[in-house]
C-alpha cells in the first residue's frame, strides 16, 4: 500500500509540473507573437496591435479565436491522414524538449542524465513533421519548402552539435544542471566567456534549427508563398506557429543554461553588484531567456533573408570548421586546467 501511495504523489506532482511547465511556456509563445509584432512595428516607425483590448493586449486571444472557427482546407491532392498528422509532431517533439530542461535546481519534470542528447534528438525528430507537411500536401511549394528544411537541419545539427560538444567537454556531464554547477563554480561564471566562438555558432545554429529569418528559407514568402505551410489553414497552421514558438523558447533555455550560467550569476558580477545575490534563481534564468527572445526578434527586424546557397556555405564552410576550434581550443583548456 506504501509502494502504491509514493508511486500515485509522484505521479500526481508530475502531472502538475507538466501542467504548470506547458501552461507558462504556451501562454509564453502567444504573447511573444505580440511582443514580436510590437517590437518590430516600433523599429519600423508604426504601432503594431492597437486595437483589440488596452495597448492591443487581447490581439494574442483574437488570433486564437480566429484560428479555431476558420475552416480546416485539405487540398485534393494531399495524402491526407500524414497532412492532418504533420503539424502534431512538430508540436509534440517541441512540447517533450521542455521534460529535461530543468528551471531551477530543484524544479524539472524528468531528471536525465543525458538532457543535452535528448533535447537535440527531439529537435531534429520535429524536422520530420515539416518534411511530412511538404510531402503530403501535393503542392510543389511546399514539397520545394519540406526539402530545404530537411537539407537546413541536417548541416546546421552539425555545428551545433559540435558547439555543445565544447561545453559537454567542459562541465564533464551532458547533465544539464551539472552544466549550470561548472559554470558557477568556474573562473569566468559562464561558458560564454571561455567558449564566446562556439556560443556565437550555437546562436546563429538556434536561429536555422527554429527555422526564423534570416534562415527562413522553408517558409520564404517571397519564392515559395509559405513554403510547407502554403496548403494549411485554420488551427492546424496556428499548430506549426505554436510549436516554432515553444522551440524558440526550447533553444533560449538551452543557450541560457548551457552558456550564460543558467540560473546563476558570475561570482565577480555578485561581487561588484551585492545586490544581486538576492534574486531569485528562476528570474535570473527568466530574464536571460527574454534576452534571447529579443534577439530572435531583432534579427528578424534587422537582417534580410538569405539565399539557400548562402545559407549552406555559411554552414558547411564557416560555422563547421569554426565549431571545431571551438572544441580543439577548449579540449586544449580542459588539459592545461588538468595538469
Amino acid at each position: 500500500m506504501g509502494l502504491n501511495e509514493g508511486l500515485f504523489w509522484t505521479l500526481l506532482i508530475t502531472l502538475v509540473k507538466i501542467a504548470v511547465v506547458l501552461g507558462i511556456v504556451l501562454l509564453h509563445a502567444a504573447y511573444t507573437v505580440y511582443a514580436e509584432r510590437k517590437i518590430i512595428g516600433r523599429m519600423q516607425a508604426r504601432l503594431g496591435p492597437t486595437e483589440v483590448g488596452p495597448y492591443g493586449l487581447l490581439q494574442p486571444i483574437a488570433d486564437l479565436v480566429k484560428l479555431l472557427f476558420k475552416e480546416d482546407i485539405i487540398p485534393r491532392e494531399a495524402h491526407r491522414v500524414i497532412f492532418q498528422v504533420a503539424p502534431l509532431l512538430v508540436l509534440i517533439f517541441a512540447i517533450t524538449n521542455l521534460s529535461v530542461i530543468p528551471f531551477h535546481p530543484s524544479f524539472y519534470i524528468a531528471d536525465v542524465n543525458l538532457g543535452v542528447l535528448v533535447i537535440l534528438a527531439f529537435a531534429g525528430l520535429g524536422t520530420y513533421g515539416i518534411i511530412l507537411a511538404g510531402y503530403s500536401s501535393g503542392s510543389r511549394y511546399s514539397l520545394l519548402g519540406g526539402l530545404r528544411s530537411a537539407a537546413q537541419i541536417l548541416s546546421y545539427e552539425i555545428p551545433l552539435g559540435l558547439s555543445l560538444a565544447g561545453v559537454i567537454l567542459y562541465a564533464e556531464s551532458f547533465k544539464l544542471q551539472d552544466i549550470v554547477a561548472s559554470q558557477a563554480s568556474s573562473l569566468f561564471g559562464m561558458n560564454a566567456i571561455p567558449q564566446l566562438l562556439g556560443f556565437i555558432v550555437f546562436l546563429i545554429c538556434a536561429f536555422a534549427e527554429t527555422n526564423r529569418a534570416p534562415f527562413d528559407l522553408p517558409e520564404a514568402e517571397s519564392e515559395l508563398v509559405a513554403g510547407y505551410i502554403t496548403e494549411y489553414s485554420g488551427f492546424r497552421m496556428g499548430i506549426f506557429f505554436l510549436g516554432e514558438y515553444i522551440s524558440m523558447y526550447v533553444m533560449a533555455l538551452l543557450i541560457s543554461l548551457c552558456y550564460l550560467g543558467g540560473w546563476t550569476l558570475p561570482f565577480w558580477l555578485t561581487g561588484l553588484l551585492p545586490f544581486l545575490k538576492g534574486i531569485p534563481p528562476i528570474l535570473i534564468l527568466i530574464v536571460k531567456v527574454y534576452f534571447i527572445i529579443f534577439l530572435y526578434i531583432w534579427v528578424r527586424a534587422t537582417f534580410p533573408r538569405y539565399r539557400f546557397d548562402q545559407l549552406m556555405n555559411m554552414s558547411w564552410k564557416v560555422l563547421i570548421p569554426l565549431s571545431l576550434i571551438n572544441f580543439i581550443w577548449i579540449a586544449i583548456l580542459k588539459w592545461g586546467m588538468l595538469r
